[in-house]
Formats: structure tokens, sequence, C-alpha cells
């Protein structure tokens, strides 16, 4: 999984999968849900990041892998 913030629009997009983005939705304003040709959840995508989410504090809590690789 992997978390990227792009300044210039403003979104957060939540990268769940490797697999390609065969269908979106948009669940609620500004919140994009992308789904694998199985229907399968792939990413999420946040418009408006700055304006709904805190993007100074990012925290993982009880993450079960033994190795996580965070950059900035």
């Amino acid at each position: 999984m992997r978390v990227k913030y792009y300044a210039d629009t403003d979104s957060l997009y939540i990268d769940l999968s490797e697999r390609s983005s065969k269908e979106s939705l948009e669940v609620a304003p500004g919140i994009v849900i992308d789904f694998d040709e199985n229907n399968h959840i792939v990413g999420i995508d946040i418009d408006g990041a700055s304006k709904v989410l805190n993007l100074s504090k990012f925290e993982i809590l009880d993450f079960p892998s033994k190795k996580m690789i965070l950059s900035t």
C-alpha cells in the first residue's frame, strides 16, 4: 500500500493494489473509489485533502508487517 499527496491538485491517493483501475465510483463529494476488473478496491482518491484531513500528522498504528518503508 502506498499513500501519495499531490500538492498541485490537493489530492491524496491511497494505492491499495498494484492492479489497474478499470472503474471508479464517487461515494461522497470528493471521495472516489477505484475498482479493478473483478470489482476489488484498488485505490481511494480524496480531492481537496487538505480541507478535510490533517495532513501534518500521519500515524500507522498496529501495522502487522515486520518491515515498513516510510518515505517523504
